[in-house]
């Protein structure tokens, strides 16, 4: 008996809307506000957006010709094993499934119940508080549990549920959710310069007028966030061997989809500084909503919200897809635990990498709060994107 392969069934649509509906999540919404706290300028938080935007789109460049090159599940494993070396591919393999992957799920379902909490507030409630001595520093690191993080890993299992039955319906489900979630964002943006009343901005110049080495640091602790916030282009090419007509969908998703998403962040961020005080954007958690709320009341508010929920719901499920492809393809070549390995018979889905990727995300979740959560995957991450650019 021949055994179960992976099907083609993303489309040009499908494939566009895995990028687009990937990286508009919750970091457009959510990271302005500690951008703010960083740079203490308006200007410099743009250009943040801006170079974050150029690094991302020089990365997505360069995997949408590796993607239509080889259109193989598994994406930078199987680009760094043939370009560099199997090492460099076991090792970004390894990142990836222990580490990267999992803490960029769990930073997404994190940001999912903090939208969430709009509507319900007691799943912030603390439940408990433990401070943990850092090793080899003279500090201690606050956890704190809240109702939040057994929910945030529910969600994580119901999507992980939905992508086990099959590809298909995930692509579907991800082509409507993308769709309402760019409609939203671009309402806000319309609405928001047609009813703001442009009290926004920081009242002082748009830049510093002297350069000092805390700016410099303030800019690269904002750029972990924008390049949280543009994580997602290269995700696409994890399942590169479920496209149809990879050659021409993988270039056309990734590199246009980075360039669609550059757009709406920064149009996002004019109306969010254009409506808003910087020190009101420094205080917010959740930027979208409060300035929503500044132009047009509360019921809008939850509407833009409750549309926030819907994107990060999205960008939850396309990260759960592409991602157990590569537990997947290297459990196949035999060099990942074998549970991880095998396509489900009837849905021909990577079924047991995406249990075993859904494990490692549920128990991240329920140990980290969100900026610790996207710090983390920064780190571990951009440096295999590097080595794959």
């Amino acid at each position: 008996i021949k055994p179960a392969e992976l099907v083609k069934g993303l489309g040009a649509a499908g494939a566009m809307a895995m990028v687009v509906g990937h990286i508009i999540g919750t970091g457009v919404f959510l990271v302005p506000s500690s951008m703010a706290r960083a740079t203490e300028s308006v200007g410099l938080i743009f250009l943040v957006w801006v170079v974050g935007g150029l690094l991302s789109l020089m990365g997505a460049l360069t995997v949408a010709e590796l993607g239509a090159a080889m259109p193989e599940a598994g994406g930078p494993y199987v680009y760094l094993t043939r370009g560099l070396g199997p090492r460099w591919g076991f090792l970004f393999g390894w990142m990836n499934n222990l580490v990267g992957k999992p803490a960029s799920i769990s930073t997404i379902a994190a940001g999912f119940l903090i939208f969430l909490s709009y509507f319900f507030p007691g799943v912030r409630t603390p439940v408990f508080t433990l401070d943990i001595p850092v090793p080899f520093a003279e500090r201690t690191y606050e956890f704190v549990f809240t109702w939040a993080q057994p929910l945030a890993a529910a969600a994580i299992a119901f999507v992980t549920f939905i992508n086990y039955l099959g590809v298909r319906l995930a692509g579907r489900l991800q082509v409507a959710l993308t769709i309402v979630k760019i409609s939203a964002i671009l309402a806000v943006v319309a609405l928001g310069f047609l009813l703001g009343k442009g009290t926004g901005g920081s009242g002082g110049p748009l830049f510093p007028h002297t350069f000092e080495l805390s700016l410099l640091a303030g800019f690269l602790t904002a750029m972990v966030g924008a390049l949280w916030a543009y994580d997602g282009w290269i995700d696409l090419t994890f399942a590169g061997s479920e496209i149809q007509q990879p050659q021409k969908n993988i270039p056309r998703a990734v590199v246009g989809g980075t360039i669609i998403v550059g757009v709406i962040y920064l149009l996002a961020n004019a109306v969010y500084f254009h409506t808003l005080p910087i020190e009101a954007v420094k205080q917010t958690a959740n930027v979208a909503s409060e300035t929503v709320r500044a132009f047009a009341g509360e019921n809008a508010a939850a509407w833009i919200t409750a549309a926030m929920v819907i994107s990060a719901f999205t960008t939850l499920n396309s990260s759960i897809l592409t991602g157990a492809r590569v537990p997947y393809a290297m459990a196949r070549d035999g060099l990942f635990f074998k549970v991880a390995d095998g396509v489900h018979p009837k849905y021909h889905t990577p079924a047991r990498a995406l249990v075993f990727q859904g494990v490692m995300a549920g128990v991240m979740v329920l140990t980290g709060q969100f900026e610790d959560l996207f710090s983390l995957f920064i780190f571990a991450q951009w440096i295999f994107y590097a080595l794959t650019v």
